[in-house]
């Protein structure tokens, strides 16, 4: 399996419902886990710009690292988020993927920050 890959594609989902404002989706993407909608919502309001979808080749630029976990496979990672009064921002997201036997991979979305 190529985990590279895989991180790329669970980081870019989460992202395009961001910049779709699939907001419940999301929550049930990342089975809502630390961040609830509202939570969502008001760290985008607050920041006070239009998500976009960022180019392709962000998603070879991720900041990710392998946590070390005895029980399962897990990965943090960190994207800068992408708006339309700013290009690449410095608004971004905190990622938690971690592989599951039962489920295959799971989402968790940490935190929306300023980098």
């Amino acid at each position: 399996m190529n985990y590279d890959e895989l991180i790329k594609a669970r980081t870019k989902r989460v992202i395009q419902m961001l910049v779709n404002k699939e907001y419940d989706a999301l929550v049930r993407y990342t089975n809502g886990k630390r961040l609830p909608k509202e939570e969502i919502v008001y760290a985008i309001g607050d920041y006070g710009c239009t998500i976009i979808t960022p180019p392709d080749s962000v998603y070879d630029e991720l900041d990710v690292i392998e946590v070390d976990n005895p029980v399962q496979r897990e990965w943090s990672v960190r994207s800068p988020l992408w708006t339309r009064e700013e290009g690449r921002s410095d608004l971004g997201i905190e990622l938690s993927i971690l592989e599951d036997n039962k489920k295959g991979f799971r989402v968790e979305l940490d935190n929306m920050i300023v980098f």
